[in-house]
Parts: structure tokens; sequence; C-alpha cells
């Protein structure tokens, strides 16, 4: 609690590394990642830095590992991942590295380049045997016209255009028509046609027909469908024309013989070719697979080196070189406690070196703020990042995160009370911890689910907390349980033996809780509400007013332990005027009015009951919050008789109660002007010292010339002072003054909506069920059997979908702005930033929150 309370102490330390021993003792630094350093070097280009060479080297390597890594993806083989994590390579490793990378690549490009090239003239040769095949169909149904063209009376339409009687029809000379056969993609088909028609005037004949197997790409690997087409021609210029148009539309062209018998003999040869191929192909593939299974072996392992290598130069490349270029110089943030850790990491990297001279590490002096650094775990790191993301704590502030622990999950469970629906939430956040470590290694990219799995210790605590306040509510799934006997009396005649109260209470339809009455056993039920409550018509009249008194000295309460903990941050950092000149006026402007009304509805509750007291003469606790404002007291003997709920109800209230409301008062001014007036009685303080000393020196100065900087002290120190304005810190006051007075009652009634989303959760729950689930319930015999089953499963998956995720993030957003904005702004500055050690847990692929910060 103790480191969490407050971040680490953190100091600047000066780093001396023999250039030998450098690369290991930062290599022993990543380890441990307990060091920040600072860039010595800002103006300097990267380009321009000591060891851009080494970092260009591992960027190339980092690049054909991606390639190989792009190349196992692709074949989906399953990449080895052991969870180890070796140690940065030595540099002289780095040319091993290189040559194996560099084989590897070399080798996949060969076959990458082989196997497209065997695809190419599968994917050629295939064509063409669709090509064949097609065309040698075109030319028999042609055949088969000609020869039924010849049985019959021949007219100008039915003369087929491929016979030798077209072609000599009309007494004309016989002409031979010439044709292109080859393959198109078949979405191009449409505006193919109407190319050719256009363009030759329609003085072409074209047949076409779809390949139905889909040919795959060998450039892409993509699955394409063609169609292959067969153009007839007259004469060499249209036959110019249709291969320029083939072109523009990138079909490919194949010869195709004229005769059959030429056709049947190319169409044996291209089979055997296309066996041929398969076999080169699969021999091919064979051997890339095995390359790329002794790859996918070490990948990760190559990845992670090559990352921490590249890692390590870049920090070096933060460094300074003194005059002499043997050591390098570097300034860095440290932990104070783990100096020793640090040192023993310095003295390892300088064994493994060789090196016979020690690594120097020299605390230093600064004015500059630290980084923030707290130690967390993997159930406080999930804590620590929601107050992150609201502000990084200033150095050494109080941090909100070991509070939130408990206060988080409580206020969340206020609003989102059901056992039911908390026993769901708690199993699922507990399987998510137990299975941690395989959920974790399977590396899911889906953003949604790495939330919910980092926060698994946070919805496991809400969960439980929800349990909690489900059984204060007593309600489970929107019902009640009976567990020790209802305390409330049926005062309800029925003829005959009705058996117990609870069962009297079960058969009355509509029955009227009177907290005024008499008919109950004198003892409170054990433990949370009693379940008479659940079927009484008054029910949500009686839970509104407990939740929202509830919510109400919730906030208050929180709120005053917020104001308390900024005391913590003015004693430790020495601000003793806030003490007196904001810390006392705000804890008493809190206390007397709203701590005031926590007192009083917790003495309502406790005095007020109707054994001793007349519960409709309990006070009005709005009434007489405004009556105690307005200084106005009904008299009891006035005419006409007021209220007895509006009398003053103990001894000397209203004296009290001016008294509370007059010292209120008094605290807006005392936050108003007590810290600007005396920021400015003690600045003019300091002008008249300056002035005095300064007079001093000049009369030094007139004695003895050659004194000259004591007159640049005195011009420095008056510039310092004149930077007090007490225009900027009285409007700075004004500001804060009304933020804090207005604040103290937005956020009390904004804590009301932890009543508000506990009464929408209740009532969804409870329509739920009515709307849903309790229509199989209602059916008797074997069809309510049947019904049951039926109507649960749209029960239970509107309750995951709407009452736990719909309404279990509603209500984790309202606990956030409640933390957020009526807790932490009490106290929390929020204005520091994070400790970023160079570690290797930031570089290296392990999964997210299983590891300790």
């Amino acid at each position: 609690m103790g480191s969490l309370f407050r971040s680490e102490k953190v100091t600047l330390c000066q780093l001396f590394l023999q250039s030998e021993a450098a690369y290991n003792c930062v290599s022993e630094l990543g380890e441990i990642g307990l060091v920040q350093f600072r860039d010595l070097n800002p103006d300097v280009n990267a380009f321009q830095r000591k060891f851009v060479n080494e970092v260009r080297r591992c960027d190339e390597m980092e690049r054909k590992l991606r390639f190989l890594e792009k190349e196992i993806k692709k074949d989906e083989i399953p990449m080895l991942d052991t969870g180890d994590n070796p140690e940065a390579p030595q540099p002289r490793e780095m040319i091993d590295l290189e040559a194996t990378f560099e084989k590897l690549e070399n080798e996949m490009k060969e076959v990458n380049a082989n196997a497209e090239a065997l695809k190419r003239n599968f994917l050629e040769l295939t064509e063409l045997k669709h090509i064949l095949r097609k065309t040698q169909v075109f030319f028999e149904e042609a055949e088969y016209y000609t020869q039924a063209a010849s049985n019959g009376p021949m007219t100008e339409e039915s003369v087929n255009l491929l016979s030798d009687e077209g072609l000599t029809q009309g007494g004309q000379q016989a002409l031979r028509l010439g044709f292109v056969a080859g393959v198109i993609l078949r979405e191009r088909i449409p505006a193919f046609e109407r190319m050719l028609w256009r363009a030759c005037r329609g003085n072409v004949f074209l047949r076409r027909a779809e390949i139905e197997i889909p040919l795959e790409d060998p450039v892409t690997g993509d699955q394409v469908n063609k169609s292959v087409f067969i153009i007839f021609f007259q004469g060499e210029q249209l036959k110019q024309r249709v291969k320029k148009i083939c072109e523009g539309f990138r079909a490919t062209l194949y010869p195709c013989p004229e005769t059959q018998a030429e056709r049947r003999e190319m169409a044996i040869g291209v089979m055997t070719r296309i066996e041929d191929l398969n076999t080169v192909l699969s021999q091919t593939q064979d051997h890339r697979h095995r390359v790329l299974v002794a790859a996918a072996k070490n990948i990760k392992v190559w990845f992670n080196k090559v990352r921490k290598i590249k890692a390590i130069y870049h920090t070096l490349n933060m460094f300074n070189l003194d005059v002499t270029q043997k050591c390098l110089i570097s300034e860095c943030w440290c932990p104070v406690d783990d100096l020793d850790r640090i040192q023993a990491a310095l003295r390892r990297g300088t064994e493994r070196s060789g090196s016979s001279v020690p690594s120097i590490l020299n605390r230093m002096t600064t004015k500059q703020e630290p980084p923030t650094y707290n130690k967390t775990n993997k159930l406080t790191g999930a804590f620590q990042g929601l107050i992150d993301a609201y502000g990084v704590a200033t150095y050494r502030e109080v941090n909100p995160a070991p509070f939130a622990i408990i206060t988080f999950p409580f206020l969340f469970a206020i609003m989102f009370g059901d056992t039911g629906h908390g026993i769901i939430m708690f199993l699922f956040g507990l399987w998510m911890v137990v299975k941690e470590k395989s959920l974790g290694a399977s590396k899911s990219d889906n953003e949604i689910w790495n939330t919910f799995f980092g926060g698994r210790y946070l919805i496991m605590m809400m969960g439980l907390f929800s349990i909690y306040t489900g059984l204060i509510y007593n309600d489970i799934f929107s019902k009640s349980m009976n567990i020790f006997g209802s305390s409330w009396n049926a005062d309800i005649a029925y003829p005959g033996d009705m058996g117990n109260n609870v069962e009297k209470l079960m058969l009355a339809k509509t029955y009227r809780l009177n907290p005024n009455s008499t008919n109950w056993s004198k003892e409170p039920y054990p433990f949370g509400m009693d379940p008479a409550w659940q079927f009484a018509t008054n029910k949500l009249m009686y839970v509104n007013s407990f939740k929202m008194k509830m919510s109400v000295t919730i906030g208050v309460m929180q709120m005053m332990f917020g104001v308390i903990l900024s005391l913590f941050n003015h004693v430790h950092f020495g601000n003793y005027l806030n003490i007196y000149a904001e810390f006392i006026p705000q804890i008493i402007f809190l206390a007397f009015i709203f701590l005031y009304l926590v007192v009083i509805i917790i003495a309502k509750w406790i005095y007020f009951d109707p054994i001793t007291m007349n519960t409709n003469c309990a006070p009005a606790l709005l009434i007489g919050f405004i009556n105690m404002f307005m200084f106005n007291y009904p008299n009891k003997d006035a005419s006409p008789t007021p209220p007895c709920s509006s009398l003053t109800w103990y001894d000397g209230q209203q004296v009290i109660q001016t008294l509370l409301v007059v010292c209120a008062l008094i605290c807006a001014p005392w936050m108003l002007l007590v810290k600007p007036i005396i920021l400015r009685q003690r600045s003019r303080q300091v002008k008249t010292a300056i002035s005095v000393n300064s007079g001093d020196i000049r009369n030094q100065i007139s004695e003895n010339v050659e004194v000259v900087h004591h007159d640049e002290t005195v011009l420095i120190v008056d510039e310092e002072v004149e930077k007090f304005e007490f225009g900027d810190i009285f409007i700075h006051q004004v500001i804060h003054t009304i933020e804090y007075c207005l604040g103290c009652i937005s956020n009390t009634a904004s804590y009301l909506r932890l009543w508000a989303l506990s009464l929408a959760h209740a009532e969804l729950s409870e329509v739920l069920w009515n709307m849903v689930f309790r229509i199989g319930l209602g059916i008797d015999g074997w069809l309510g059997a049947i019904m049951v089953p039926v109507v649960f499963a749209p029960w239970a998956c509107l309750t995951i979908a709407i009452l736990l995720l719909m309404e279990g993030l509603s209500a984790f957003l309202h606990t956030l702005r409640l933390h957020w904005v009526e807790f932490d702004n009490k106290f929390y500055s929020g204005s520091g930033y994070l400790f970023t050690p160079f570690s290797f847990d930031d570089i290296m692929d392990v999964p997210s929150g299983l590891g300790d910060d």
C-alpha cells in the first residue's frame, strides 16, 4: 500500500560506459526494465548518429523476416511460439543472422520465381487445352450444319459461313476465312463484343464458350473465371484490327490448327506437358513447404533477437561520446529503491563484455520534475490504467488507484446490484483469470476481446461486489429470496387456516406494506431487504427512498475522503499555506452542509420507528434543508398549524443549523481572499529585502569596479520577483472557489446516478422476467414443461445482451465518471508524465497483461 499510495522515488543519474561494454550493459538494463534514458542528442539528425548503420542493418533484417512471415502465413503454416525470451545476441552474431536471413530470402525468392513461371506455363497450357476442346466443338457444329444444308434447298440465310458452298455462293471465287482463338476474362466479354462489332463494322463472326473451372492467377493466386472465344474474319486488315482489340482487352491468343488431326495431335501433346508440369509443381511446392516449416520453428525467436538488437542501438544513439571517443555518457531516470539492481545489471554487462573498466552510475541533482512510476501487478494494473487514462499523477502525488480497487467495483455494484447477474459476471472474470496463460498465448486480434481480457481482474471484482449488493437488495434475476423468513405479519382474513405469513402474502395479489404499521415482528430482517417487499404495491416508493438517501450518503463520504487526501498532498509538498487557505475552509464547507445532511438521514433512520415515535412526524429532509438556508423555522403555535414534519425535532436545532450555515458561508470568502492576500504580502517582503540588498551591492560596485556579476544577479532576481501577478493569482482563486462551492452541490447531485441506474437495472430485469420467462412458467401441464426451455433461450440471450453487456457498460462508464470528476478532482491534479523505462518486454511479442509491470 505504501508504494501505491505515492509513486516511487525517482532520481536522475549519469551513466558512464566503456565503448566495448556499452552494448552488453544496455542489454542487461533492457532485461530488468528499470531505466528511462534521456536523449542527449535532440538536435542531431537520426541519420547522423553514431550507430545509424547498425540500425539500418536491423531494419533490413526485419524486412527479410517480415517477408518470410508473410510467406509462412500464406501457406497457413503454424509458427512455433515457445514463449522463450532469448538474450540479446552479441554484435558479432549479427553477421550470422544476416547471412541466414539472406540465404532464406534468396532461396524463397528463387522458389517463388520458379513456381510463378511454372504456374504461368501451367495456366497457358490449361487455357490452350480448353481452346482446343471448345474450338473442336465449334468446327464439329459447322460440319454438322454443312451436311444438313447439302440435303435441302439452299437459301441465302441457310448457307453456312464456314461451308465451301457459302464461300462460292453467287458464282464468286472461293474465299478462305481466317480465324484467331484465345481466352479472355469473363467480365470483359460484353465490352469485347461491342468493340469488335463497332470497330469491324459487323464483318467478323464471334463464337465464345465459358470455361467451367476457375483458373488460378499465377501472380496473385486468385481464382478467375475466363471464357474461350474464336473470331472469324476475312482479309489481313481485319486480322490486324482484331489482334489489336484482343491486345487492348488483355486477351491471350493461342495458335489453333485448322485441321481436326492437327488439333487432336496438339491436344495430346498439351496433356502430356500438363502432367509433367504437375509433377514439377508438386515437387516445387514440397520444397517450398519444407523451407517454410523450418523457418517457422525459429521465426519468433529471430524476431525477438533482431528487435532487441535494434532497441539497444536506438538507445545507444541517445548517448554522448567523450572527447577520447572511448566512453559513452548518458543521463537516465532510475527508481531509488532499484539502484542496487541497476548496479548489478551493469556489473553483469561489464563481465559479459570482458571489459576491465567498471561502469559508473552517479546520482545527479536536478530541478526537473521526475517521471511518475507506480509499481503494479496483474490486479492493480487494470485500476492504475483507469486512473492514468484521466491523467498521470504528478510526481509523488497521492495516487487514487489503491482506493479505486475497492471503491470502483463497489460503486459499480450499487448500480448493477443483482446477485444472478453478478454471479455470471464473476464467473466470466474468474474463467479469464484461471485460463489467462492459455488465453493470452492465443494473441487474438479482436480489440473487444483484448479489452475484456485486459480487465479480467476488474470484471471479476465487479461481479463479486455485485453479488454482495444483490444480496443487500435481495434481488436475483429480479426475484427475492426468503432465507431468514419475513419479518412482516399478514393481517389478511382468509377462511380457514391459510398457512404461514409468507403463504398469505403470496396469495394476496396486491398488498401494501405500511412502514408505520405494527404488523411486524419488531426485529429487522437479518440481512438485506425483507422479501415481503417483492410483491408489495409500494415497493418502488420504498426502494427509491432508500437508494436515493444511500447514494447521497456514499457520495458525501467519498467526497469528504477526497478532500482529506488533499491534506496529505499539502503536507508532503510543503504547501502549508494551502492547508489554512484551502483545505480547512473546504472541509468545513463540505462538512457543515452536506455531512450534516448525511447525519440527519442516518438519525432519521435510527430515531424514528413505529414503536417509539410517530413516523408521520419524521422530518422532511428537502423542506428542512430549504428552511435551514432560508433561516425559516415554523412555529408549532402558529395559525394555521404547520405540518409536524417541518418542525424542529431536536433541542437547539435552530441555533446549530444557523451556526452551520453561517460558518459555511464564511468559508467562501476565506477560500477566495486569504491565499492571494498572503502571497501578495510575501511578494512585497521579498521585494523589500532585495531592494536593501541591491543597495549594498551597488555600494560595493562603486568601491570596486571589477565586481560585475553582483549587478547581474540583482537583475535576475528582480525579473523573478516581477513574475508574481496578483491579478492572475486572484482570478485563479476566484475560479477555484466557485468551482469548489458549486461542485460540492453538483457532485452531490451527481451521485444520485447510483440510485437512478440501480432503479433502471432492477426495473429492466423485472420487465424482462415478466415479459419473457414468466410466459413459460405461467403454463401448466406438459405444455408448460415444453415452453420453459423454449422461452429460457431468448430470456438468457436478452439478459446477457441487455442487462450484462449494455447495462454493465453503462454502469461502468458512470462509475468511471464518478471517480474522475467527483472524487479525483478533490485532491488529484494529474499533471505528471509516465515513467517509460527501456524494457525488452515492451518490444517483445508477449501477451498483453500477463506480466507484472
